[in-house]
């Protein structure tokens, strides 16, 4: 293409790249293929060297597309994630989050120093680009092949993905920093590091239950404006935390976590916008990559970027695994199963822009051996993690979320909450009925669920495992009846708006 594209044509091509990437989203699953490399592939197809004949390289633009990207995409995952699930994981998943980003990064920069034409700091580099992992992939795969996961497994790799992209975030920038400026030391990495971690997980907090109260106490006459305030309420929390020396993307993580377990009005219907948004923003950022790389420059990296994509897989993240989870006890297995869930994802994408606007020397060489090694891990670990899974002997029945045929939208001073709560097969209440559960007299139950069908309840209705159930609570009654239900609990206010004044 020469010339200026007209708008038209470009919103064409843009409205058309994405019903592809959608469509291909579709039948991903069926073939077991993750949807992000089908993305990837559409990209390459669209780029200069392509079919679609679509000059496009700008990493600044790329750059600002994938920091809004990944800010979404972090709030979503936090928005998505119960604290109750990984209550019990968290220091695993700290200690793979900081510790495991760090000697992957540590391992791999040895690798490709022997094997590049490179310096030890740019080594290192590259080893921090890639350092982080991508549960989307993961789960989009093991949902779309019908396999889920024993334990705690799940949601150790959903707080590890969601929250390990900071730290290879600052090694990123740190990295770079050294090798622009020869005379800085190491240490201040240090104080640095403190800075950005403290300063992200503080204003990721506030800005957490920020958003619950603005959007409680807003009062907006159209409801389609509570996501837009969501929206800006993320950025906002991003690039302040920046502005201050903060890491935005924890602090944009944490916000979504901690908007999580408050109650805030519509929060199911923005729940699925974020998801949304997500997904809007991953297809985004791989088909910027697939548009960004040169396939004729991929050739000449091929052997020496397969290498590192083993070494990798089979060497770096099975050491920082192992290392990182040596103090627990988890099965050879399970840590086995971690250490091949390393898939590389959206961040990868996003740092490899980084030496690209820094003008390294080495940046198009890091940019085309990161782009094979992330098409390299979604392509086979992507592929294989049902077999994994099932050759680990750690895969188990997926749980199906429900699609609930109500939203609770309160009226004004009602001080109550919905909750959709699961029953298991040892929960005391199975097999019991309504009358005798002993629910407050404040509780409501509602629609009980089975199968695929929804029963009228009545005092005498017989609650039996794996049912449904959405109760009606005064939030004093809340924790008393999941109580009740123990462990069971399928999710305060998961699938339903909650709303407490």
């Amino acid at each position: 293409m020469s010339g200026p594209v007209s708008i038209d044509s470009l919103l064409i091509v843009a409205a058309t790249l994405l019903l592809v990437s959608i469509l291909a989203s579709r039948v991903s699953g069926r073939l077991g293929v993750p949807a992000l490399l089908l993305f990837l592939l559409i990209g390459m197809l669209a780029g200069s060297e392509g079919i679609g004949g679509i000059e496009f390289d700008d990493p600044y633009i790329a750059q600002l597309l994938a920091v809004i990207a990944f800010s979404m995409i972090l709030f979503s995952g936090g928005l998505d994630t119960r604290l109750a699930d990984i209550r019990p994981v968290w220091r695993e998943g700290v200690i793979l989050a900081t510790l495991g980003v760090l000697i992957t990064c540590l391992v791999l920069g040895g690798a490709a120093y022997l094997l590049l034409d490179i310096t030890p700091l740019e080594a290192v580099l590259l080893g921090a680009i890639v350092s982080s992992t991508d549960a989307a992939a993961v789960f989009a795969v093991l949902r779309g092949k019908g396999v889920g996961l024993k334990g705690t497994l799940k949601p150790l790799l959903e707080l590890e993905s969601g929250s390990n992209d900071p730290m290879a975030i600052f090694l990123t920038v740190s990295l770079i920093e050294l090798i622009q400026s020869p005379d800085a030391s190491i240490f201040q990495l240090v104080p640095m590091f403190i800075q950005q971690m403290a300063l992200g997980a503080a204003l990721g907090l506030f800005t957490g239950y920020a958003i619950a109260w603005t959007l409680n106490h807003l009062r907006l006459e159209y409801d389609g404006l509570y996501s837009v305030v969501t929206v800006a309420l993320v950025l906002l929390c991003y690039g302040v935390t920046t502005a201050l020396g903060g890491n935005g993307f924890l602090a944009t993580y944490l916000a979504g976590l901690v908007s999580s377990e408050l109650n805030f009005i519509h929060k199911r219907s923005l729940k699925q916008f974020h998801d949304g948004i997500a997904w809007l923003m991953q297809i985004i950022m791989f088909l910027t990559l697939g548009l960004l790389v040169f396939p004729s420059e991929l050739v000449p990296v091929a052997g020496r970027g397969l290498l590192l994509a083993v070494a990798l897989a089979l060497v770096a993240r099975p050491i920082a695994v192992f290392l990182s989870l040596i103090w627990t006890k988890r099965s050879i297995r399970e840590r086995a199963f971690v250490s091949w869930v390393g898939l590389r994802g959206a961040a990868p994408i996003i740092l490899a822009t980084f030496p690209l606007l820094a003008g390294l020397e080495k940046a198009d060489l890091m940019f085309n051996i990161v782009f094979f090694i992330v098409l390299t891990s979604v392509l086979i670990q992507g592929t294989s993690l049902p077999l994994v899974a099932r050759w680990l002997r750690v895969d188990a029945p997926p749980q199906e979320k429900r699609s609930l045929p109500l939203e609770f939208i309160p009226s004004e001073g009602l001080k109550s909450e919905l909750l959709e709560l699961t029953v298991s097969e040892n929960a005391p209440i199975a097999g019991k009925r309504v009358v005798d559960i002993g629910f407050p007299e404040a509780s409501l139950l509602a629609l009980p669920g089975r199968g695929n069908d929804y029963i009228t309840p009545a005092g005498s209705t017989t609650l039996l495992a794996g049912d449904t159930v959405l109760v009606l609570a005064d939030k004093g009654d809340a924790d008393r009846v999941r109580a009740i239900f123990g462990a069971n609990e399928a999710g305060a206010s998961e699938g339903a708006d909650a709303y407490a004044t």
